[in-house]
């Protein structure tokens, strides 16, 4: 069995998803324009290849969403990604997964993004398996700490006890990306 590992964010996507939901959180009123400038820079700075740095950025990100309802995030995440970032899809990507589906490979979806992003891309275009950042949840609400953080090296470990438990070896795998904090997939 071999597999197809997709990045999310400009590979399946025509666009950076981190950048749409700034966009929407600050039109919604979410964030103020401070955070949104915040982001911004290091988004901008992210899509330059410069990643140093961006872990901290996750880790702050989330935890804005301390005490914050699970089930309201995920409502809001599909939401968003039905009407902002389904629409992107890269005009080769669905051939892509068809290509592979039809070869009988496994299609992973595997990017920094979050759950709530992942399984609405995972409904959208039929993804056997997912490897994405995991928030912490207690009790039904956010704790605003990353229980698995798949972003650089952290999303390289996660392929690899992907692979391991799907007994599938990574060489005989394609993998997808622009990413260069991808590089050593």
């Amino acid at each position: 069995m071999t597999a197809a590992l997709f990045d999310l964010d400009r590979t399946l996507l025509d666009c950076n998803s981190g950048r749409l939901w700034v966009t929407h959180e600050w039109r919604q009123g979410r964030i103020g324009w401070r955070d949104a400038a915040w982001a911004t820079w290091w988004l901008t700075r992210y899509t330059l290849g410069v990643a140093e740095g961006m872990e901290g950025v996750f880790e702050t990100a989330v935890a804005s969403f301390e005490g914050v309802e699970e089930h309201v995030v995920k409502a809001r995440t599909r939401a968003w990604f039905d009407d902002e970032c389904a629409p992107r899809l890269r005009p080769g990507a669905r051939a892509a997964l068809e290509e592979h589906r039809e070869a009988g490979h496994r299609l992973v979806l595997a990017t920094s993004s979050t759950l709530y992003s992942a399984l609405a891309a995972q409904e959208h275009w039929g993804f056997d398996d997912l490897i994405c950042t995991r928030l912490e949840v207690q009790e039904g609400r956010f704790t605003g700490k990353i229980s698995g953080l798949a972003y650089g090296d952290a999303k390289l470990a996660r392929c690899v006890e992907w692979a391991r438990e799907n007994d599938i070896g990574l060489e005989a795998c394609t993998f997808y990306t622009d990413s260069i904090t991808d590089q050593s997939l």
